[in-house]
């Protein structure tokens, strides 16, 4: 089964950047569309950004412009770039595989463990 693996996540100054990956254990990545999301303390999940297999991106309105989604097919991996990090990112953040317009796509193991983002002085 397909499992979604994301590291990079830190405490964090605002105004400072993180590099979040994603490792999917699947042999046909490249077939996959992908979205982060991320979840804050006492809020739903909510998408932050994607990427189809083409590479075409899209990008939430609360992180347009700062955050940066890329993929690379030969590693099995998209990474998130977030930079100008403020309070209200903080968040786990999750990777999962997509459909071309941004649904989740449910499967046994749709949400992995996460990575913790903290931005605070």
């Amino acid at each position: 089964q397909v499992q979604f693996m994301e590291s990079g996540g830190s405490l964090v100054q605002p105004g400072g950047s993180l590099t979040l990956s994603c490792v999917v254990s699947t042999t046909t990545f490249n077939d996959y569309h992908m979205g982060w999301f991320r979840q804050a303390p006492g809020k739903q999940r909510e998408w932050v950004a994607r990427i189809s297999t083409t590479g075409n991106t899209n990008y939430a309105d609360s992180v347009k412009g700062r955050f940066s989604i890329s993929r690379d097919n030969a590693k099995n991996t998209v990474i998130l770039q977030m930079n100008s990090l403020r309070p209200e990112d903080t968040a786990v953040y999750y990777c999962t595989r997509t459909t071309l317009a941004g649904s989740v796509v449910y499967s046994p193991n749709t949400w992995g463990q996460g990575t913790q983002v903290t931005v605070s002085s």
